[in-house]
């Protein structure tokens, strides 16, 4: 799968996440896991260095809380995102373009998964009948013909 985010749109999209109020690192991934409707989550390894990153270039400053790390974003931070509205208007656009398409992927992976599950355990019984296969690529053809129907423009 290609990448969620082209370089440097996940650092501008954690800019503008924070735009909100402060933030520790697991309220940012559960905000983008939201935005992409469970479809994409980033890790802790992802995010993280990221924020460490916009520490160190002044755009965010750290607040202790408890046992967490608030991150807010500074003066600096606001600026550059302001700066850059035009291409945090694109960075949206393709989030709304790769979630459409994370849906779909992850539509396709569950039903395999599933699939996959159901001969497996099936088969531990047993090889598959020549019949058993010839109604699953049956059922399978017939499933992609419908779909592909209703794709048709």
């Amino acid at each position: 799968m290609p990448p969620v985010f082209a370089r440097g749109a996940l650092r501008l999209y954690l800019l503008a996440l924070l735009e909100g109020g402060p933030k520790h690192g697991y309220e940012l991934i559960k905000a983008l896991k939201d935005r992409f409707d469970g479809a994409y989550s980033p890790s802790a390894g992802t995010i993280y260095p990221r924020l460490g990153k916009l520490a160190a270039d002044g755009l965010v400053a750290t607040e202790a809380a408890g046992r967490r790390t608030n991150y807010r974003l500074t003066a600096a931070g606001l600026a550059e995102l302001n700066r850059r509205r035009v291409d945090l208007a694109g960075v949206e656009e393709r989030i709304a373009a790769t979630a459409r398409r994370l849906d779909v992927e992850l539509v396709l992976q569950q039903f395999n998964d599933g699939l996959q599950s159901d001969l497996r355990r099936r088969a531990l019984h047993g090889p598959l009948s020549p019949a058993v296969l010839e109604t699953v690529r049956t059922a399978l053809d017939h499933a992609r013909a419908t779909i592909g129907g209703a794709l048709e423009p």
